[in-house]
């Protein structure tokens, strides 16, 4: 089995992991009156997860058919993979600082597949997956716009409906808006960063390649200089 159709595997059973988990998860939030089906929706981290498996479908028929991938699928791998990633990031924080605020964030194994075992699947397709990983610098407009203007419609409606998905967005949670702002500026660079990083990785792998590659040819060269000092050999008969 080539690396290409493995990886082609591995994506769809991450997309199919993605519905499952997806579908486990609302139903799991089905069991607390306060839970709204708008509202489920309205995480980033849902809608990331629900773009991850429209990729995943994409990128696992691209892999098992070996022919070659659209060039704008890189740019949408970078972008997905940094949402999730970003995602986990901030899902973590808030579960660990959870008890220092009074409440306890449950863990179903449905949000351990959303937060942590597909953003690290994701990282580790781009990394090291067949296809390429030369994704455009434009992404970043992407991975900066989208979360920009779902956090003003987040909270635009959240003064509407009175809920929000995140405690830094609820004013009645924070100092005030100079402290929405903050968290969103450093949830902003956050996401830039990620995806700078994502970015950069080929470039990188390219700089190590390149020097391992000037060191063989280093130590060639200096095992001929060796050889030909020496002088000719003499002959065994």
């Amino acid at each position: 089995m080539t690396r290409w159709r493995i990886f082609g595997v591995l994506r769809l059973a991450a997309a199919v992991a993605g519905i499952v988990a997806l579908s486990s998860r609302f139903v799991y939030g089905l069991g607390f009156s306060s839970f709204a089906s708008l509202n489920f929706f309205g995480y980033l981290t849902v809608q990331s997860n629900m773009v991850a498996v429209v990729a995943n479908v994409i990128g696992g028929v691209v892999a098992l058919r070996a022919r070659g991938e659209p060039s704008w699928l890189p740019g949408m791998r970078v972008s997905i993979a940094t949402f999730l990633i970003v995602a986990g990031i901030v899902f973590t924080i808030l579960v660990t600082q959870s008890a220092s605020r009074g409440y306890l964030i449950e863990v179903p194994w449905s949000d351990r597949i959303l937060h942590y075992w597909l953003p690290a699947f994701l990282l580790v397709d781009w990394l090291v997956g067949p296809g390429s990983r030369r994704a455009p610098w434009r992404t970043l407009a992407i991975v900066v716009g989208y979360p920009l203007g779902w956090g003003t419609v987040t909270l635009v409606r959240g003064s509407i409906v009175g809920w929000y998905p995140y405690f830094f967005m609820d004013p009645a949670q924070v100092s005030g808006p100079g402290e929405i702002v903050g968290y969103g500026a450093a949830a902003l660079a956050l996401f830039a960063g990620v995806a700078t990083m994502l970015l950069l990785a080929p470039a990188v792998e390219d700089r190590v390649v390149d020097a391992r590659v000037m060191q063989i040819l280093r130590e060639r060269r200096r095992t001929a200089r060796a050889r030909s000092s020496l002088g000719p050999q003499p002959r065994r008969h």
